[in-house]
């Protein structure tokens, strides 16, 4: 990678770790009061939420991903559902865990690492399905 895009790269992240404190995606109460319908509902968050969708259907319909991308699979949908979940139940999602951590949150600095593992976890089932799939 160029020294160039490098420095893109850490700009871009720098600013979304910068967004996603400033909109208080790393604080995991602020997301679960979010996610609380039933209770105390913050409903700050959706502005975040719609920006962020915005930004990615600009980016989609930019890059022409949009078009290409097939119907949802079982895949996708328990993939979602598992997020779902685990956002539910600690309030935080990959990247704000990650700024978090940054930060020396002990909360995320337990979540990061199990977060780490269920990729890596993943990431040998689905080659090891590919494997299966090719030898047939």
């Amino acid at each position: 990678m160029k020294a160039r895009e490098t420095l893109g790269a850490l700009a871009a992240g720098l600013l979304f770790g910068v967004g996603l404190i400033v909109s208080g995606m790393t604080d995991p109460a602020k997301v679960l009061a979010f996610l609380d319908f039933a209770g105390a509902w913050d409903p700050s968050l959706a502005l975040v939420m719609a920006g962020a969708i915005a930004v990615a259907h600009i980016g989609f319909r930019a890059t022409g991903r949009l078009a290409r991308e097939g119907r949802a699979d079982g895949r996708l949908i328990l993939g979602s559902v598992l997020f779902g979940l685990g956002w539910g139940l600690a309030g935080y999602c990959p990247g704000p865990v990650v700024v978090a951590a940054g930060a020396l949150s002990p909360a995320a600095l337990v979540m990061l690492p199990a977060l780490l593992a269920g990729l890596w976890i993943t990431e040998r089932w689905l080659a090891r399905g590919a494997a299966r799939d090719q030898s047939k």
